[in-house]
């Protein structure tokens, strides 16, 4: 039984050295053909680990930790990377997956309510827009947040504020990778049966790592910032002479 567990253990396929280096989309399309067997075995392991559902956070986790590590081009040892990430951030993962559910629900409530009252006040329009702006302000956020968390160790509030920053320097490629995602099941829905194997084998691998492709360049631009990961501290007042 040494090649299945060489399948799940053994490191990651590489590129060659003198490769040219690619960028956008060429870039995201050359990894997407070279890891997609890693892809798909790190599908496989979400499923299995969000399958008490209240994983879920965690293996979210653990799959943005792959992903980043696919789009650096890292060595990855998937089982154990993927283990290790996720025992390491299951209780910060599934308290930010939380509190961002939870605010998610509240937006997509007001969209809702606001949405159905608007047909017959013009006047809930407004709300209705914010409400839209701020759900989808809510949804980049965690994207970011996400693949914060699992690029560094930093405290809460450090990294909400990082998040929040990143997703306002560069919000078009967090949404872009959403509508990627969100179109995997769309064509899951319209191609069924046909596509009934789409969930088990790539649908949310690819989402995650095209969210890691696409917030990656606002992490790193946020993680650069001056003192960004150090804490703050108060300047020592001048002795007295």
């Amino acid at each position: 039984m040494q090649w299945l567990r060489d399948m799940w253990t053994r490191e990651g396929p590489g590129i060659p050295k003198d490769a040219p280096k690619r960028t956008g989309l060429a870039l995201f399309a050359e990894i997407l053909v070279r890891e997609w067997w890693e892809m798909i075995k790190l599908n496989i392991l979400f499923i299995l680990a969000g399958l008490f559902v209240v994983t879920l956070p965690a293996a979210l986790a653990a799959m943005a930790r792959v992903s980043v590590a696919l789009v650096e081009d890292r060595n990855t040892y998937l089982l154990r990377d993927f283990t290790e990430a996720f025992l390491r951030y299951f209780w910060r993962a599934t308290a930010w997956g939380l509190a961002l559910s939870g605010s998610l629900a509240i937006g997509l409530y007001a969209i809702v309510t606001y949405a159905a009252g608007a047909r017959d006040n013009l006047l809930l329009s407004a709300p209705l827009t914010i409400a839209l702006v701020a759900t989808a302000f809510i949804a980049v956020l965690a994207c970011h947040l996400f693949i914060l968390m699992v690029m560094r160790d930093l405290p809460a509030l450090r990294l909400l504020r990082l998040a929040a920053l990143a997703s306002v320097i560069r919000p078009l490629p967090a949404l872009a990778a959403l509508a990627f995602a969100a179109s995997l099941w769309l064509a899951h829905i319209l191609f069924y049966p046909v596509s009934v194997f789409m969930p088990a084998t790539f649908n949310f691998s690819l989402g995650m790592f095209a969210v890691a492709f696409g917030v990656h360049r606002a992490a790193v631009m946020v993680l650069d910032l001056p003192n960004a990961t150090q804490p703050h501290r108060e300047p020592h007042a001048r002795d007295a002479s």
